[in-house]
């Protein structure tokens, strides 16, 4: 039965991993790409790890390291990749409605001028 749970857990893991796949191909552009692919990713690798747990429970204590190390890791490296595409002026979607940073830009660009 313990196996059972394991297994749907993983299961349910790899489903959200496949979206996060997903979720890089469908999305229009650079910025919805890393936020779709952090998300759906850090919730994936956390059931997967969880599922582990159910079928090694020996190995919970090195499945928790390694699960703080991706809810530490996915975030940061999610925020560095946008904030580098954003000051590199990696073109938004259309769609985009608000530029939460532009201020902020403008900002910087009264500041070199």
């Amino acid at each position: 039965m313990i196996e059972l749970i394991g297994s749907l857990i993983v299961l349910l893991g790899a489903v959200f991993l496949f979206s996060a796949g997903l979720g890089l191909l469908r999305m229009p552009d650079a910025f919805t790409r890393i936020q779709a692919g952090t998300k759906a990713t850090t919730l994936g690798n956390m059931l997967v790890l969880i599922g582990l747990a159910f079928y090694h429970p020996g190995w919970t204590f090195k499945l928790v390291l390694v699960a703080y190390f991706v809810l530490m890791t996915n975030p940061i490296s999610s925020h560095a990749l946008s904030r580098a595409a954003y000051r590199i002026r990696t073109p938004m979607a259309a769609s985009t409605v608000t530029d939460a940073l532009a201020d902020e830009r403008e900002n910087e660009a009264e500041e070199h001028s």
